[in-house]
């Protein structure tokens, strides 16, 4: 089985792209699935956050739409927001060789007429949670009659939401002759019905997680009678890793850790779903760039955060769920790198040690000192300029005047995020300010958009 693009039947603009993205070989999810998605086969994909599944389903489904077309040609679900928002990101970036594909986003949250506005102009490919999905079925504003390619991304977490009717009656509404992929970390009874209630003679592709466990350290942290919040303050400033997420598994605790976190000089903001999702959505963009080191989060909030790079993950309280635990040290040690699982635990969670059946190093934390240095800052610095799509700028004029108007080196200038009507840019810190000061003075496109440094929302 070879892990060569190449060997794939893509054209050769579709390989430039890939190549362009970084994509240099398959991975095992990828070259498993792959040559039966595109030669039109239903796929049960057992594969988890950080596989390369996205990129496997959305060059499946991207060779398979006409673009420019009214009535969408694929439909990909999605069990929250963030998810949907990083799945059509990705989509995007693959549909570069498909000029003037539309790929649109229909999520619980956002404004419904807003919905209507983009689906009144037509969609490609619709990228939704199944409520909003459902929602615009049942009032006659989607037409799911031309999808040729359903996909199902992290179906267990779909139906541990209790999502299982809405897509039910989603699936019911696209033709029976469509391609079906399926994608689950977890294969129990539930999922395995789903899947044969929805796929036909599907391929089962499962990816060995040998190597990904192999690549993770984990440590437990025993706390004795230390304060938790301390524990974790001490536990960072002795690993000092560049990106953290800490998991919590209250709201309401999420922003107490954070608060304090914040206190203790860490660059931090809380992601639950209290938040409004203007604010989810800028925090997600801020750690995804690197702008904040630490991320404290609920399991709810971070399925399917996708950070490609993630050094740590930090349980500030065990799960009660052993697979839950898998889950959130699955985010870090990805694509053979090495990451860090390190775990608070007190005397009453000794049930739960044991039921996680793990191979850990135990510590106990009274011997980690108390942090000698502040944490470090990040590298990063987001800006946002006030002109997006609607002024038809892209990435290319943004680094045009970064670098040519104002002097930029473009080694400096990170990730590119545009929307309608706001671009998010990361910057190396220290050329944020002379970025600011000459993008003042600068044009883009002949016309001049102020820009100004984006921070964390109030209270997060």
């Amino acid at each position: 089985m070879s892990d060569d693009f190449a060997s794939l039947a893509l054209p050769p603009r579709w390989l430039d792209n890939l190549a362009q993205l970084g994509f240099r070989a398959m991975t095992p999810i990828q070259a498993r699935a792959l040559p039966a998605m595109l030669a039109g086969r239903d796929v049960l994909g057992h594969a988890g956050t950080g596989t390369g599944k996205t990129a496997a389903f959305g060059l499946a489904l991207l060779a398979r739409i006409t673009p420019n077309r009214v009535r969408p040609g694929a439909l990909v679900l999605c069990p929250t927001r963030e998810l949907a928002a990083q799945v059509a990101d990705e989509l995007r970036r693959l549909a570069r060789p498909l000029p003037n594909t539309k790929i649109v986003t229909l999520v619980g949250g956002t404004s419904i007429s807003r919905d209507r506005g983009v689906l009144d102009h037509g969609a490609d490919v619709v990228v939704g949670t199944p409520g909003r999905v459902e929602d615009h079925l049942a009032r006659g504003r989607l037409d799911l009659s031309e999808v040729r390619t359903l996909v199902l991304d992290e179906a267990d977490r779909m139906l541990e939401l209790g999502f299982v009717d809405q897509v039910a009656a989603i699936a019911r509404a696209v033709p029976a002759d469509r391609q079906t992929l399926l994608f689950s970390a977890t294969f129990d009874d539930d999922v395995r019905a789903l899947a044969a209630e929805l796929q036909r003679d599907a391929v089962a592709v499962e990816v060995p997680v040998e190597g990904v466990a192999a690549a993770i350290t984990e440590v437990l942290y025993e706390l004795g009678g230390a304060d938790r919040i301390d524990a974790l303050i001490r536990v960072l400033g002795h690993h000092r890793p560049a990106s953290a997420v800490v998991f919590c598994n209250l709201r309401e605790r999420c922003d107490e850790v954070a608060e304090a976190l914040r206190r203790a000089g860490h660059a931090a903001a809380a992601l639950h779903g209290g938040r409004e999702q203007p604010d989810r959505d800028t925090v997600l963009l801020l750690f995804g760039n690197g702008s904040l080191r630490v991320l404290v989060a609920t399991d709810v909030a971070a399925r399917g955060l996708d950070i490609a790079d993630l050094v740590a993950v930090v349980n500030f309280e065990l799960p009660r769920d052993p697979s839950v635990y898998v889950h959130r040290i699955g985010r870090t040690g990805r694509a053979g790198k090495t990451g860090l699982a390190l775990s608070l635990v007190s005397r009453g969670d000794r049930r739960l040690v044991d039921a996680l059946d793990r191979q850990a190093e135990v510590v106990d934390v009274a011997r980690i000192p108390a942090p000698a240095q502040p944490p470090p800052a990040p590298d990063v610095v987001t800006i946002a300029i006030e002109g997006g799509r609607r002024d038809r700028l892209r990435p290319g004029d943004i680094v045009g005047a970064l670098t040519t108007g104002v002097g930029i080196a473009a080694a400096d200038i990170g990730p590119i995020k545009l929307t309608d009507r706001v671009t998010y840019v990361a910057l190396a810190t220290a050329v944020a300010p002379r970025a600011l000061a000459g993008l003042a003075h600068a044009t883009i496109k002949k016309r001049r958009f102020r820009a100004s440094v984006v921070s964390p929302p109030a209270g997060a």
